[in-house]
């Protein structure tokens, strides 16, 4: 599926049960990840047609017996959701985030624990180090509280540290905790009341992950995009110069929000991640006010129109650039044959991951050539797709 399909038309959402549970079968479909869910559903048009494809689809990729996930399995996900509270919030449907439907790689559905009601009023993400220092947990909470009464919902990853802070101090104005692991899987344990109070005083709780699943480290990059996704600005409090932090607000970056930092001392290594972005461009935070200066009020949010498309981003970017030397038209050719093609792919990947724009400009060839090749080797465990678009090569199984 080009990026068109996801981000300039958004899906429509499922009408009847068996279509609720056909889509939570593809996307928990071994090797059927966010990005192979939208283009099968582009190329199939249902999740039903979908499923039935997917069998034959994983052979031509080299697999053979592949097995969808059953109506049995989705159908005790479902009931698992139920016993703990939780409902399922489709892309599509109303109260599922907007700017989070924006995104070329969004969630195909939520589960929700709390208000809806929470996901549909403007946000501002608070983010930073778990080991934060007790001036960074002050700052987090001091802004937390500003923004909440401007009326924005403070949206973060319920974390140790300046997440926690951000949490505790938004409870009264609306906050919203992206989980890393599944909704109903709380990860700090110590964090149990406070996930609690989160819903119990008008927040939610949000994940894409299974029900169930313990939190891992692979869980948090696709976290951060959600936190990203959700929020109009992205703010750092504190943050190590390789950090989980600096993750989120490179992905708020590559979709178009504002970030934004708080500096800190030259010689604290929790602030370097921040000193870092301020440097390369980020908007300085020396309280709130700085904050909803750089984001029009929270009344006027809902009329803003939202980050540009991927799509649109990436040919701005690409208009900007010098000319590249043409590939020559006898490769060009040549690599339009889906074998070809998909050797070229494997030439050009390695384990260290590269953006699938710029892949496709390496070819010569085009997205709609690209796209279904990469689906075969995603589905082969050939390839493996990470946040923000990232390509790398996974080793033969």
């Amino acid at each position: 599926m080009d990026d068109s399909y996801s981000s300039a038309h958004p899906p429509l959402p499922p009408t009847t049960e068996d279509d609720r549970v056909s889509r939570l079968r593809l996307l928990r479909s071994r090797r059927v990840g966010v990005t192979t869910f939208w283009r099968l559903m582009d190329e199939h048009g249902t999740a039903a047609a979908a499923l039935e494809a997917l069998p034959e689809v994983a052979r031509a990729a080299g697999t053979d017996n592949y097995q969808a996930c059953t109506e049995a399995s989705a159908l005790a996900e479902m009931a698992e959701a139920r016993r703990a509270g939780a409902r399922m919030l489709f892309r599509g449907e109303k109260g599922y985030p907007s700017d989070l439907s924006a995104l070329t790689d969004a969630p195909p559905f939520l589960w929700v624990i709390g208000e809806t009601a929470a996901l549909d009023r403007p946000m501002v993400a608070l983010v930073g180090a778990r080991n934060a220092s007790s001036l960074g947990t002050r700052m987090a909470r001091r802004l937390a509280e500003e923004l909440g009464e401007a009326g924005f919902v403070v949206v973060s990853g319920l974390a140790r540290g300046i997440d926690t802070a951000a949490h505790l101090a938004a409870l009264d104005t609306g906050t919203v905790a992206v989980m890393a692991g599944g909704v109903d899987m709380i990860y700090p344990p110590e964090n149990a009341r406070l996930a609690d109070d989160i819903v119990a005083r008008g927040g939610a709780r949000v994940s894409e992950q299974p029900m169930g699943v313990q939190p891992q480290a692979r869980h948090f990059p696709t976290r951060n995009r959600i936190v990203a996704g959700l929020a109009r600005g992205v703010v750092v409090v504190e943050a190590a110069a390789k950090s989980g932090s600096l993750i989120t607000a490179r992905l708020a970056l590559d979709i178009g929000r504002e970030v934004l930092a708080v500096p800190g001392h030259p010689l604290d290594a929790r602030a370097g991640g921040c000193n870092i972005l301020i440097r390369d461009g980020a908007r300085l935070v020396r309280g709130a006010q700085d904050v909803l200066e750089a984001l029009p009020p929270a009344e006027a949010q809902a009329a803003l129109p939202l980050a540009m498309p991927d799509a649109d981003r990436r040919e701005l970017h690409r208009l900007r650039e010098p000319a590249q030397a043409p590939v020559q038209a006898p490769e060009e050719r040549t690599l339009r044959d889906s074998a070809r093609l998909h050797d070229a792919i494997i030439a050009r990947l390695g384990p260290s991951p590269i953006a699938e724009d710029q892949l496709i400009r390496d070819l010569g060839a085009t997205a709609g050539h690209v796209a279904p090749v990469l689906t075969d080797l995603e589905l082969d465990g050939r390839v493996l797709r990470q946040p923000g678009g990232l390509l790398s090569l996974l080793p033969p199984a």
